[in-house]
Order: structure tokens, then sequence, then C-alpha cells
């Protein structure tokens, strides 16, 4: 709703000129705590939002993860595009096939508890192009047994693509779940040639 209605706003006011952006004077004021700008990909539309520690979430519900950054992390959050343009040029390069990694640093802010954090970052190390399992993610993580839960921290992941739950599967080599849907599952494995 927020984007819809800023984009509203800004043709309903008959604007010729491109509106001037106030995260500058925002942050420089230290009212800044979450900037975001969208980002159109193959898998749809993404939500890309970061803090002053590094990207927080990538989300496939714009809406909806606005309305978490503001109740988990800030309710300062504000349109600031061209701050995240390093990190829109990095997926770019990434949906383009020529990146396989990412380099820009993360805000594990929004991860579900420290076994939660533990399994994210565990998955981070999922190389490229191959997939592992939801048990060996948990293994990674310190708790061989919890497949389960490692699979609900998967299932809350904030940061989907960049943290890429798209390459845990189940352990017989079954797809499992993906938060962003199936079809989206299957085309960011078919990209990186994991299929």
């Amino acid at each position: 709703m927020t984007m819809d209605l800023e984009r509203a706003l800004r043709a309903g006011a008959g604007f010729d000129a491109p509106v001037p952006e106030v995260w500058p004077a925002a942050e420089a004021a230290g009212l800044l705590d979450v900037a975001y700008a969208t980002l159109d990909s193959p898998v749809g539309e993404l939500l890309l939002a970061a803090t002053p520690r590094g990207l927080v979430c990538v989300g496939y519900d714009g809406e909806d993860a606005l309305s978490r950054l503001a109740a988990r992390v800030s309710p300062r959050v504000l349109s600031a595009p061209r701050k995240l343009d390093p990190v829109r040029r990095e997926l770019d390069e990434y949906f383009a096939g020529r990146r396989r990694r990412f380099d820009f640093q993360l805000d594990w802010a929004l991860a579900r508890g420290e076994f939660g954090r533990r399994v994210l970052k565990a998955t981070a190390q999922v190389p490229f192009g191959s997939v592992a399992s939801y048990r060996s993610v948990a293994e990674a993580a310190g708790s061989p047994r919890a497949v389960r839960a490692a699979g609900n921290a998967l299932g809350g992941n904030p940061l989907p693509i960049v943290v890429p739950c798209h390459r845990i599967v189940r352990t017989g080599g079954a797809l499992g779940g993906y938060t962003g849907g199936l079809e989206r599952k299957l085309k960011l494995l078919a990209l990186e040639g994991a299929l």
C-alpha cells in the first residue's frame, strides 16, 4: 500500500520533473533507519531494504515486508532507490548470469532466533549451482536432528535469493517448500544450472 500510495501521490500531483529524494536529508539528520527500493526481476518485483549494517530484507511481498520492517526493525523507513543501487546492480548481474555470489553486507536482524541465524548463515555457504539438504544445513548449524526446525527457519528467511534457501532440498532430492513459491524456486535453480 505504501508504494502504491507514493506512486499515486506523485502521479496525482502532476509532477513533470522528478521529485527530489528526501532520504539524504533524513539520513544526515539521523532519521533514516531503513532504506528501501524495488527491483523488477525474472521472479517478480522484489522489495529490497537495508539498514546501516547491511541488506536486511528481500521481499516478494512488498507491502507486507514494509510492515514487518516497520514493526521489527524501525518505523523510520524511507524509499531510497539510489542508496540501494549497489545491491540492485549485483542482483541484476545475478539474474543476467554474470554473478555467482554477492559482495554486500547483510543485517541478520530479521532472522528468527540464534538457531535460525545459524541456519541462514549455513545456507549462505551453499555454493552457486549446487543444492544441499535440510539435514545438512541443520548439521552445519550445530543441530543435526533439528531438520524440521531448519526448514522452519528457512521458511522465514528474510533474505531469499541472497541467502539461497532455494538451494535447499529434501534429503531424497524432492524440492521441498519455498517462501516465494515452487515456481520461483524452480526458476532460480534453473538460472543457476542446478536442476
